[in-house]
Parts: structure tokens; C-alpha cells; sequence
């Protein structure tokens, strides 16, 4: 069984422009990282590709696990995403790209 890699992310901001650059295994992963900072609007483009990952994202403050250790606070931030689609940009040289939906999820 081979292990997958972890692959980058670049945030996007709603002007196009690469704001920073979250990893993981999948593109969800990415997104709860980026969520577990406060953003909300998580528009994630997968390095080396056009694809444009869309999440929208919250932080809800919840109780801490049963079995957690004793040093952590009662309450902690638990990131909650959930994948809106994937865009196609057209090229990548301009920051307002033109952007093509490829598929749509409800």
C-alpha cells in the first residue's frame, strides 16, 4: 500500500492573490487548517494545478475530549468546514483569473 503525500495549498483571497500556503493529504484537510486561523471564505488552489478547492469554514468553541490531558483548557476551537466545489482557473499568471465551475456540490 503506498502512502499518499502531503500536497500544498495556496489560500486565496477574494481578489485572486495567494495569501498563504496550508498542507495536507487532501484538500479538506487543508481547509480545516485554514479555518482553525478564522477564515471563513477558503478557496484553495492545489500547487501545480488549476483546480481551486471551495470551502466555506467555521471555528465553534466545544468541550475538551474525555480523555484529554490535564493541561488542556476545558474549552478548545474545533474548525468545521464544508466543500462548496472546485473551480478551473484558466491561467494563473493574473490575479483576476478568469474562473471556470467545474463542478458544484448542495
Amino acid at each position: 500500500m503506498t502512502e499518499k503525500e502531503t500536497r500544498n495549498f495556496a489560500l486565496r483571497d477574494k481578489d485572486g492573490n495567494e495569501i498563504g500556503v496550508f498542507t495536507g493529504k487532501q484538500p479538506r484537510q487543508a481547509a480545516l487548517k485554514a479555518a482553525n486561523r478564522g477564515y471563513k471564505d477558503i478557496r484553495l488552489r492545489e500547487r501545480g494545478t488549476k483546480k481551486v478547492h471551495v470551502f466555506t469554514g467555521e471555528r465553534k468553541q466545544v468541550k475538551k475530549p474525555k480523555g484529554a490531558p490535564s493541561w488542556m483548557p476545558e474549552k478548545i476551537w474545533k474548525p468545521v468546514v464544508k466543500k462548496v466545489g472546485v473551480e478551473k482557473l484558466e491561467n494563473l499568471e493574473t490575479a483576476t483569473a478568469k474562473v471556470v465551475v467545474v463542478k458544484r456540490r448542495k
